[in-house]
């Protein structure tokens, strides 16, 4: 898939049939490939939905080749919540799963991501690279300081996820002054090896690609991990300081798209 490619746009949602999409892709990913569930999905509809679909916005990849009457052409999405309207809801997605009292006195500019999801047939590199530069622009527009939101792992088996929860632990954990902390309805302690049993392979082999990528462009992770049983996924938060983005993202890029050359 070729990044520059003529069948893809991406865009902000305005339209009630890109957010239909939108909706039907997170339920393909979320409810039936990860088993999630939650109180406003609609199964008949295969619609996954919450409450804050009415005051985010929803970045969509979509290919120009499907059919927007299927709702079928949306094939990539980032939910983005900037911390100005999120204070006028009176909370962000992540406050049910992490103490944000850090982040929120910082007096930096926030954005928060989320549902964050692509079909398995467009998962890559190319795809990554279309969103990323769209998030940034987004990002920049608003002149925001600090992206964070919660990445998953599948599965509530914290004994599976040992060595990449203990290399993130060991190695990613966000500057103490910014550090949100697991609640503690969910809390799941990170720190599960010992240093010397920690196998670098072994963890990123089990790591999501999506946390990956965060970690090369510099991210960190909050304290604790977050069980969430209603969507079956064990969450870690991430973060990211777009100052020291900004060139990792250039050099990352640049790099692998001159190796696709």
């Amino acid at each position: 898939m070729n990044p520059d490619s003529n069948f893809f746009d991406i865009r902000i949602a305005t339209e009630e049939v890109d957010l239909l999409a939108a909706q039907r892709l997170r339920y393909q990913v979320f409810i039936e490939e990860l088993g999630g569930d939650g109180p406003l999905v609609d199964h008949d509809e295969r619609l996954e939905r919450d409450e804050f679909d009415a005051v985010v916005d929803h970045l969509v990849l979509v290919d120009k080749r499907r059919d927007p009457a299927a709702l079928d052409h949306v094939v990539g999405v980032y939910r983005l919540l900037p911390g100005s309207r999120a204070a006028g809801l009176g909370r962000f997605y992540c406050d049910s799963e992490y103490d944000l009292t850090k982040l929120k006195n910082s007096g930096r500019k926030l954005l928060e991501l989320g549902r964050s999801c692509v079909l398995p047939e467009y998962r890559g590199g190319a795809v990554m690279f279309l969103m990323w530069n769209a998030l940034a622009e987004y990002v920049l527009e608003l002149d925001i300081d600090i992206l964070f939101g919660v990445a998953s792992f599948h599965g509530l088996d914290t004994d599976a996820l040992a060595q990449p929860l203990s290399w993130l632990h060991r190695h990613h954990l966000a500057p103490e002054a910014l550090r949100p902390v697991a609640q503690k309805d969910g809390f799941q302690p990170m720190n599960l090896i010992e240093p010397s049993d920690l196998d670098r392979r072994a963890a990123m082999v089990a790591m999501p690609a999506l946390i990956k990528a965060y970690l090369r462009l510099g991210g960190t992770v909050g304290e604790g991990a977050f069980l969430d049983r209603e969507f079956n996924t064990t969450d870690v938060l991430l973060l990211m300081d777009t100052a020291a983005m900004s060139q990792k993202h250039r050099d990352y890029y640049t790099s692998r798209w001159q190796n696709k050359a």
